[in-house]
Order: structure tokens, then C-alpha cells, then sequence
């Protein structure tokens, strides 16, 4: 199978891109967040590519970062949910923001992608619960550099159900409190205070 692809870019749609590659154009799907986040016409792009095999076509999927590829596999294997469903669930979240929808099980956040109701968002959840991790985040690897350890304390628990009760969804609750140095430092009134900041 293609790893990857690096060439360049020949032309780009809100859901292709055509990459020139040795003489060759290769027509590589994408998601709108990818759409969004390459350079222009005429500029060289990698892209970390998945291989579809049909029988009547042969298809590739193209991410800028590893961490959206191995998310764009794990979804593609939940019943209901194809490539064209994923990647319309990473045109709407990126990886980071998909995984923590998963782990605070918040299929709305989910279900906001094209295509995607309620229930396919839930079987998602409920297929991925165990195979994703906070871990995994890129804004956990950061804040593991600079914090030594994993944030999910005691008091970033009692954040998240406070920044719920006061209307904020679980995700980007969690997105709010990863992007806080020295998370596990700190008391839940702290955390609080700087995870608004993040928010507004």
C-alpha cells in the first residue's frame, strides 16, 4: 500500500487534491481541515496516504499529520461509518477534538459532521471508547513535556463537570484545560479560572 505521497500540488478542491508526481497526476481525497491547511498551487505537500482497493477504483485518502491518519483508520472500521463519513467527521473536528468527544462520550459534537446522526455518532463511541486515549492528543503530548505526567487528576474532573454545568460541551472543556501549563498543579478553582480564558 502508498504510505505516502509527496509532490506538487496541481490542484485542490474542498474534498481532492491533485498532487504532479514523476509526470503523473495522483488524485488524492481529503478532508476540508486539510483543504483548508495546504500551501497554494504550485507548492510541494506530503501527505501520509490510506489505500482503498475497490473493485471498480482505486482510491487514496491524504492527511498532513500522522495523528489524523491512524484516527481516519479506526473510524473507517466502526459499522455505518465509511471513508467519505470519516473524513467529513475530521472536516468538522481534527484528530485531538475527535478523541475527546470519544472519551467524554459527546456524540452531539460528533453528529454535527455532515452525514453523521446521533446514533452513528454514539456506535462510534462506543467502538473507539477503548482504542483512543488522552495519551494520544497532541495537546497532551505538550503538556506531558512541560507537566510530567498525564492531567486527568481529580481536579480537572471536577473542571470538566463545572464547565459543563455552565453550558460548555465536554470536548472543549477538555481542550481548554489541556492547553493549561501545569494542569495537575493545580486546584479545580484555578483550573477553572484559566480554562474560561481559553474559552472566551
Amino acid at each position: 500500500m502508498i504510505a505516502f505521497v509527496q509532490g506538487e500540488i496541481a490542484d485542490i478542491t474542498e474534498d481532492t487534491v491533485v498532487l504532479s508526481v514523476n509526470g503523473f497526476g495522483i488524485n488524492v481525497h481529503i478532508s476540508g481541515r486539510v483543504a483548508a491547511e495546504l500551501p497554494g498551487i504550485g507548492e510541494k505537500v506530503k501527505l501520509h496516504t490510506y489505500t482503498l482497493v475497490r473493485e471498480d477504483a482505486f482510491l487514496l485518502y491524504g492527511f498532513l499529520h500522522k495523528n489524523d491518519l491512524e484516527l481516519f483508520k479506526k473510524c473507517i472500521t466502526v459499522n455505518g461509518i465509511g471513508p467519505k463519513g470519516a473524513l467529513a467527521i475530521l472536516s468538522t473536528m481534527d484528530a485531538d477534538a475527535l478523541r475527546y468527544a470519544i472519551l467524554s462520550k459527546d456524540a452531539k459534537a460528533i453528529a454535527k459532521a455532515p452525514g453523521i446522526g446521533q446514533k452513528t455518532a454514539e456506535r462510534l463511541i462506543l467502538d473507539l471508547k477503548d482504542k483512543v486515549s488522552y495519551d494520544d492528543t497532541m495537546i497532551s503530548m505538550e503538556v506531558s513535556e512541560h507537566a510530567g505526567g498525564a492531567v486527568q487528576s481529580e481536579a480537572v474532573k471536577e473542571t470538566i463537570e463545572a464547565l459543563v454545568a455552565l453550558g460548555y460541551g465536554q470536548t472543549e472543556s477538555m481542550q481548554a484545560i489541556g492547553k493549561i501549563p501545569n494542569a495537575e498543579e493545580k486546584d479545580s478553582g484555578a483550573l477553572l479560572k484559566e480554562a474560561l480564558k481559553y474559552l472566551f
